[in-house]
């Protein structure tokens, strides 16, 4: 399904996954496990985490409602722009989902250019209402970026960004 499995992907797939969080909100040693890359989930180490926490440069950041409208639509619009197929996007208090069809991109490609324009929307609209606001970290460095090689995928991954993002998750 995924690039991050180890798969080799098609030259060209139907689209790709791209999640990310904001900055300082999920840190190595979370209460809810983390990856340190693809592949590698690691279980919650609480010191960890509180050393994490001690490198922080900012407050963790936690988008409002306003925030996640502007996030998402700016990826809509450079969708548009860029002649890209926007098949989903959910941006949440801490982490953005997008599915995106972007032909012949790279995806590290494609989630920094999502990076970029959202930080600077939101960074005009923090200026533009308060102005002695300045932050530096928005978003982490990283993030998952899996290749949809089938349509299985893609209807999973969608399903997941529309309906799955205000449920519990099972404690199986």
């Amino acid at each position: 399904m995924s690039h991050d499995s180890g798969r080799v992907p098609q030259d060209e797939p139907l689209a790709f996954f791209l999640t990310w969080t904001t900055y300082g909100t999920w840190l190595p040693g979370d209460e809810r496990g983390w990856v340190a890359k693809p592949g590698e989930f690691f279980p919650p180490d609480a010191h960890l985490e509180q050393a994490c926490r001690s490198l922080l440069t900012e407050p963790p950041l936690f988008l409002d409602s306003t925030q996640r409208d502007s996030v998402e639509n700016t990826i809509t619009d450079h969708c548009r722009h860029r002649g890209w197929h926007l098949h989903a996007v959910a941006c949440r208090t801490n982490h953005v989902h997008i599915v995106v069809t972007a032909p012949c991109r790279d995806p590290e490609d494609v989630m920094d250019q999502f990076k970029a324009w959202c930080t600077r929307r939101l960074k005009e609209r923090l200026e533009s209402c308060e102005p002695a606001t300045f932050r530096t970290n928005w978003w982490t460095q990283r993030g998952s970026k899996r290749w949809l090689n089938d349509d299985e995928s893609l209807a999973i991954a969608l399903e997941y960004v529309r309906e799955f993002q205000d449920r519990p998750r099972s404690q199986a």
